[in-house]
């Protein structure tokens, strides 16, 4: 057969090679994470490994298209506005300095921004832990005007993770209070308890509360935090990543698309 083309394309994250008929129809797509090329109908055969050749980065299976997993078709029927997949690290506090960026010099630093490269570089560090079967999503709104920054669903577990801007700043942690530099402290860890709790009560799965601090100079725990993990943004994802035997696969690809999708947290 002639006429066959193949085209990239990208789909939640991931890279397709999908193969077409002359008159624009698809007839099999090549996943190269999973190394598999799905056949709409065996026809063609062939011809699909034929004009895919050029494009094979080793071993590969053949066959039909896999059966779609109960959070698969979740996930395809979930509405773009209510996926809060595609969120980006610090996503609300991009939008409110998108429509309100405040005076062009001011005295202090802009304290939105603070917690914006806060939740930046935590959600990078937990993002670097997708290839090893976590999800994380980011800004998850709850209702009453508060969010999660971040949660982490993987192998090792749920995790509300909860980041703090404190650059170059002695860290001080008495639970529930944290302090820092000179700053008065404040019962930072109730929130980030809470954010925890709120989350399991909304999967209906337990959901650990992690603080991470961004940057500190030192730390200093005076009373040891309850229930709360401490990490650095340095050492969030290798933390995280050493973590197992909690959550099968499949658990997370089902936790992951119940919590992805905004209506979920309605009821929090």
């Amino acid at each position: 057969m002639s006429g066959l083309r193949v085209i990239p394309t990208w789909r939640y994250g991931q890279e397709r090679l999908y193969v077409c008929l002359a008159d624009g129809r698809n007839i099999a797509w090549y996943d190269r994470e999973s190394g598999r090329v799905n056949l709409i109908g065996d026809g063609h055969r062939d011809d699909v490994l034929h004009a895919l050749d050029p494009f094979l980065t080793g071993p590969v299976t053949v066959g039909p298209p896999p059966v779609p997993t109960p959070a698969e078709l979740a996930r395809l029927t979930l509405r773009p506005d209510d996926d809060l997949a595609p969120n980006r690290p610090g996503e609300a506090h991009l939008i409110a300095l998108d429509r309100d960026p405040g005076p062009a010099h001011r005295l202090r630093p802009d304290p939105r921004r603070r917690a914006l490269a806060a939740e930046r570089q935590a959600g990078q560090a937990l993002d670097r832990l997708d290839g090893a079967g976590w999800h994380a999503l980011h800004s998850i709104p709850l209702p009453g005007g508060d969010r999660i920054h971040h949660l982490a669903i993987g192998p090792g577990g749920l995790f509300a993770v909860h980041a703090l801007y404190a650059r170059r700043q002695r860290v001080r942690i008495g639970d529930p209070q944290v302090a820092l530099g000179r700053r008065a402290p404040q019962p930072l860890l109730r929130r980030v308890r809470s954010d925890a709790d709120r989350a399991s009560y909304a999967l209906t799965a337990e959901v650990r509360p992690v603080l991470a601090l961004v940057g500190p100079a030192e730390m200093a725990v005076t009373v040891p935090p309850r229930e709360v993990r401490v990490l650095t943004d340095a050492e969030l994802d290798a933390a995280l990543a050493r973590l197992g035997g909690v959550l099968k696969p499949a658990d997370v690809e089902a936790l992951h698309a119940m919590a992805r999708d905004r209506n979920t947290w309605l009821r929090v």
